[in-house]
């Protein structure tokens, strides 16, 4: 099921550049993470989740990539055009495979019933035998 989004007809070509703008950098940087390392945490500092969600990674012995912007107190902007990037609300926002996982809680899930390690297996299985063939 997709979240509606407002048609891109019904955006005036100025207000479409900007959008398309808001802190392109930044997107550029996490898309760039996400399309090249197996895992990637986009988080904030001084957030408890995302922090537990990096225990939790670090604990299962899943390399992770860790991307930072800010805190509660600064780079909330950058942190909404991720937001309004991935669609995905709160952060931790957390990447397997290119794949938006979640949070903390879809990933610690994910972690507890081995779907995060299988994620991370099947690619690399398939990789290992389109190699040996």
């Amino acid at each position: 099921m997709k979240r509606p989004l407002l048609e891109a007809a019904r955006v005036d070509a100025t207000a479409a550049t900007q959008i398309a703008d808001f802190h392109r950098d930044v997107l550029d940087e996490v898309r760039k993470a996400v399309e090249r390392d197996d895992v990637v945490v986009v988080g904030m500092a001084q957030n408890p989740h995302v922090r537990k969600v990096r225990q939790a990674l670090s604990a299962a012995g899943v390399k992770f990539t860790y991307l930072e912007y800010g805190s509660y107190f600064s780079k909330w902007r950058e942190r909404l055009a991720i937001k309004l990037w991935s669609g995905w609300p709160t952060y931790p926002q957390v990447f397997v495979k290119g794949t938006l996982l979640g949070g903390e809680d879809l990933t610690k899930e994910a972690l507890a019933s081995g779907a995060l390690q299988a994620k991370l297996g099947a690619t690399s299985s398939r990789e290992t035998a389109a190699a040996a063939s």
